[in-house]
């Protein structure tokens, strides 16, 4: 009898301990299914090369770039290739929030600072919100300070002010592969003649193929719609390579474009890669956690 009494006390609590089981088993489930998880490192940095990706810094982090042409390849032996020749913007970057950031900078080209905001209205998510896409909205604005050639028209302070509006509408499709494109607006209050636009029309596409754990192959060009450059202006084409090293990423390219923000590479890209006008480059970003 008592023997029985143990056989009947084992089976209880064997099935006690497998309906704890299923039990945790259907917690896990529900607990994955209201988990948003947020897709990460579509880009390694926030710039594609030229381009702004469509990442953004993180709440309380410092992202210090400095971003470097060196002259045309097509400039030959008397300019080591261009490396006689270079041109700089030094800035930085801040995460406000997870999905707002500001930056500024100053670049060497036209002796111009910038200063711009990302917000992030989208994310890429799987789980109890299913998001294919990121999409983040930029704007800019940018005064150039070198001395006018034409004081009577250049000198009004508004003359010398240029604007930039951009969509950023992306997607991780894998860890190898992300792909961004980049509808844009280029607005200068001031141009050269009254052939020239105020304002440029564009649309930026960017890629990342992941070679390995810590390089990656980036490429972007910029189409500017019909009859919005000026003769001898082109559109932008970028060829490079990110590699992560820890708190950096090194960002090595070629570019046809000179300047490094958006009113320069957009509307007066003068190189030609027909011709060998290509820069080669690099952008060197360091991140800094301050929160």
């Amino acid at each position: 009898m008592k023997m029985y009494k143990y056989f009947l006390f084992f089976l209880l609590l064997s099935a006690s301990v497998n309906l704890y089981g299923q039990e945790d088993d259907l917690l896990s489930l529900l607990d994955e299914e209201e988990t948003i998880n947020y897709t990460t490192a579509s880009f390694k940095a926030t710039r594609i090369i030229n381009l702004h990706s469509l990442e953004s810094m993180s709440a309380g982090e410092l992202d210090i770039k400095i971003q470097h042409r060196f002259g045309f390849i097509s400039g030959g032996a008397y300019e080591l290739w261009g490396l006689d020749q270079s041109t700089i913007r030094i800035g930085a970057d801040y995460g406000i929030t997870d999905c707002f950031m500001i930056g500024f900078g100053r670049s060497s080209y036209e002796k111009t600072y910038d200063g711009f905001m990302k917000l992030k209205v989208l994310r890429q998510s799987t789980g109890a919100r299913k998001m294919p896409i990121t999409l983040a909205l930029f704007s800019s604005m940018a005064i150039k300070t070198l001395k006018p050639s034409d004081p009577d028209r250049e000198n009004y302070f508004s003359n010398k002010l240029y604007y930039a509006f951009q969509m950023m509408l992306g997607r991780k499709f894998s860890d190898a592969f992300s792909l961004q494109i980049s509808p844009s607006l280029v607005h200068r209050n001031l141009v050269a003649t009254e052939d020239i636009a105020n304002d440029v029309l564009a649309m930026g596409f960017g890629g990342r193929i992941k070679l390995s754990k810590r390089v990656s192959l980036n490429a972007e060009y910029i189409y500017v719609l019909p009859d919005q450059l000026a003769e001898g202006y082109h559109n932008s084409l970028s060829i490079g390579f990110d590699i992560e090293t820890g708190g950096h990423v090194f960002q090595l390219h070629f570019s046809n474009s000179t300047s490094m923000i958006e009113k320069g590479f957009i509307a007066e890209t003068v190189g030609e890669w027909g011709k060998g006008d290509i820069h080669f480059g690099f952008n060197i970003s360091r991140v800094f956690n301050l929160k």
